[in-house]
């Protein structure tokens, strides 16, 4: 005869499916673990006692036992998943529950006008390149014109990663890594991030986003340079904003000038934004330093270009009238919110 002990265990167990029907969340789970627990539930406990029992009781204990199992369990997932459905449909009918809220995604607003002065200059017939920002100091100051005993080559100016290569100050050496590459004619112009030992103050950043242009070309005037910024200031300022340019000195370009273009706030009037001046600078530009060309292996006899660089967090202040460059790399989601579209 099977050991009644063992039968009578399995068919108390059976009795629960009843009760199960209609458990709330927390006796379903009582009642999962005191019937299938793993240590001290009904059926495990009958199961692991089989060993016990002669061959034949075994056999019939066993599958009497796996019957009741299979039985608890489809009871206790129909049960669980009755209750789910519920807690589902009354969320469904409560409108009153506050709804999440999903964050926006959104381009920064200095990769917003990287990307348009790129797509302003590649109208021109620019292509858009990159380069290394760790440079020797052959392509960083010695190639563009300048001596490695110019100011800017000094360590309180320059960071110095070991001896003759440092974080590069411009995107400038991507002139001469462009030219020694490609023979003229040559179109680009060269976003990155520039390093520089700048103070960490409203307008300047030691860490901060430049683009380069580069045309060079036989017959290639002042008057090309002019026409091509002047170009530029009205398609991202606006068509009636004036262009000015103003003497300057770089020692990679002869003759070199300042860019101005006219004040978006005061509309060349005069106003505290623009020191009363009508104008604000955007660049620093000039006709390509014949040396460059010579160190590069370009004939400079043949050939002429023009250069600029201008940096698009402070374009990006004049465009927003954003007051502090801090807050283009806090990364405040207050601040950055204005700009989602």
């Amino acid at each position: 005869m099977p050991n009644p002990t063992a039968i009578e265990q399995l068919e108390a167990a059976l009795t629960a499916v009843d009760e199960i029907a209609t458990a709330d969340a927390d006796r379903l789970t009582q009642l999962r673990t005191e019937l299938l627990g793993r240590k001290a539930g009904v059926v495990t406990k009958v199961l692991r006692s089989l060993q016990g029992l002669p061959a034949a009781e075994r056999r019939s204990v066993g599958a009497r036992a796996n019957e009741i199992k299979t039985a608890i369990e489809a009871a206790l997932d129909q049960r669980e998943a009755a209750l789910t459905a519920a807690v589902d449909q009354a969320r469904e009918r409560d409108r009153s529950m506050p709804g999440r809220p999903s964050w926006r995604g959104a381009v920064h607003p200095i990769t917003a006008v990287v990307d348009e002065i790129c797509d302003i200059f590649r109208e021109l017939g620019f292509t858009r390149v990159v380069g290394p920002e760790a440079e020797t100091e052959a392509y960083n100051f010695t190639k563009l014109n300048i001596a490695l005993d110019h100011p800017a080559a000094d360590m309180q100016d320059t960071f110095y990663l070991s001896p003759g290569i440092v974080l590069r100050a411009h995107t400038s050496p991507m002139q001469a890594r462009t030219l020694e590459r490609f023979k003229p004619p040559v179109r680009i112009v060269v976003p990155g991030q520039v390093y520089r030992r700048d103070a960490w103050d409203p307008s300047h950043a030691p860490v901060f986003e430049q683009i380069e242009g580069l045309v060079v070309d036989e017959g290639v005037s002042f008057v090309d340079f002019k026409a091509a910024i002047d170009f530029f200031v009205r398609r991202f300022f606006g068509e009636d904003t004036k262009t000015r340019f103003r003497p300057s000195f770089f020692p990679f370009t002869e003759p070199s000038a300042e860019v101005d273009a006219q004040c978006h706030i005061c509309r060349g009037a005069g106003c505290s934004t623009c020191k009363y001046t009508g104008y604000l600078e955007i660049m620093g530009a000039g006709m390509v330093h014949p040396a460059v060309l010579d160190n590069c292996g370009i004939d400079s006899e043949l050939y002429t270009g023009y250069a600029f660089g201008m940096g698009p967090h402070r374009i990006a202040m004049l465009r927003y009238g954003i007051p502090d460059i801090r807050l283009l790399f806090e990364n405040d989601m207050r601040f950055l919110n204005q700009f989602l579209e």
